[in-house]
């Protein structure tokens, strides 16, 4: 795609979001410590805070940050006004230090904190809807971002409710919008912003051409259909909706993962780089994670469903995002520092801002650490949880380290 320069969000902007993702994320799994894993499956107010600080602090600022980016890349448009970013990286952060807070110890900070998440995703969504309305003509692509956003926005509504329950100063069927929370803004949201995302990224990456995109379209559709048949079934109490949404966000996921499979059959860079590891490991973290989430369903264990959630939030969303930052940061620090200097003086090449050893490092340690915390969870051994978490510390301070040499690289 043809994108003029100016379309490019400052450096500086979307540098902030990446750098407080990363702190967040180091924060939360510094927090794994803390973890009893014997509540692992119940809804403890340790686990709802971190759940919430590693979503909300980690995996949408990251989303915003490359949103940011993206766009107009996907929208073939400018920013409505990217000066609006500014306002989000610090409400986002405040509010979601709020909610952890919240849930972790004073409930009363819950509605603080959630009407200033809703502000600051309030202030994304305009900007994102108004720089969507500059499209002439939607494409498949902007319309997933059109789709994903709406179910932002109720899944946003939804989540003031439930601050305001939670508190007691509402009186709505807790399980009820706490499930249709989940798939507003779990699964609508931000299963269709990945799939989309890595759609645009993984082939431009690994340079793959000519593969059919059918699989995706499809996917879209049936993960669409699956949230809204779940939603639904909430409002009208009817089982049968819920299951059958069930069923067709698990299909939308397993045609996702093949046309994944599709891009990767078609790839022409064959290099074994850290983006090429990571997103390995994504993959086959997310298949795991939807096997358990059907046994799930056979057997009606809620520590089952915890631990998919673990395999999805820990093997999952962190790999998927750790590949992407690797790619991205150097393109946006070498575009920012060095594309001026192209012609006049000898500049880096995007590789040479990777620290290669020490990204392997990170790998290595993270992937042990996730491998060790499934036995862990398998055995519902503590001491052995916390040793995994020891190694999942050190890989996440490698990648925060990484990431911060790639930021103020000079060349």
């Amino acid at each position: 795609m043809n994108i003029s320069q100016q379309f490019a969000p400052p450096f500086k902007l979307v540098s902030s979001f990446f750098i407080s993702a990363l702190l967040m994320f180091f924060i939360s799994i510094a927090l794994l410590f803390t973890f009893d894993i014997t509540l692992l499956h119940t809804q403890s107010t340790m686990v709802l805070s971190w759940v919430h600080l590693y979503l909300l602090g980690f995996v949408m600022m990251s989303i915003f940050a490359s949103m940011a980016q993206l766009l107009p890349v996907v929208l073939e448009v400018e920013h409505f006004s990217i000066d609006l970013y500014y306002v989000v990286n610090p409400l986002l952060f405040i509010g979601t230090v709020l909610i952890f807070l919240g849930f972790y110890k004073y409930p009363i900070l819950l509605s603080y904190g959630g009407v200033i998440v809703f502000i600051s995703f309030f202030i994304f969504l305009f900007e994102s809807f108004l720089t969507i309305k500059k499209v002439e003509k939607l494409n498949f692509l902007s319309s997933t971002v059109f789709v994903a956003n709406i179910f932002l926005f109720l899944g946003l509504v939804v989540a003031i409710l439930l601050s305001f329950v939670y508190t007691g100063a509402l009186d709505f069927d807790l399980k009820a919008l706490m499930l249709s929370h989940i798939y507003l803004v779990f699964v609508g949201y931000l299963g269709i912003t990945i799939i989309s995302m890595s759609y645009i990224l993984i082939p431009m990456f690994w340079l793959s051409h000519s593969f059919n995109n059918i699989y995706l379209k499809i996917a879209f559709y049936k993960i669409s259909i699956g949230v809204v048949l779940v939603v639904f079934s909430q409002l009208i109490d009817i089982s049968f909706f819920k299951y059958f949404g069930y069923l067709e966000v698990l299909l939308g996921f397993i045609f996702y993962i093949y046309q994944l499979y599709l891009i990767f059959k078609t790839k022409v860079r064959k290099q074994k780089d850290i983006y090429y590891l990571y997103i390995v490991f994504a993959v086959i973290s997310f298949i795991l994670a939807l096997i358990l989430s059907c046994f799930y369903f056979v057997y009606l264990n809620d520590y089952i469903l915890s631990v998919a959630g673990f395999v999805f939030l820990i093997g999952f969303l962190s790999p998927i995002i750790t590949a992407h930052l690797y790619k991205i940061v150097p393109f946006l620090v070498w575009f920012h520092r060095f594309s001026s200097l192209v012609g006049k003086q000898k500049v880096p090449m995007l590789a040479d801002m990777v620290p290669i050893k020490s990204s392997n490092f990170g790998f290595g340690f993270y992937l042990i650490g996730f491998i060790l915390s499934l036995v862990a969870l398998t055995f519902s051994s503590d001491i052995l949880f916390k040793s995994a978490v020891s190694f999942l510390f050190i890989g996440a301070f490698f990648i925060l380290k990484d990431v911060f040499y790639i930021i103020n690289f000079k060349g």
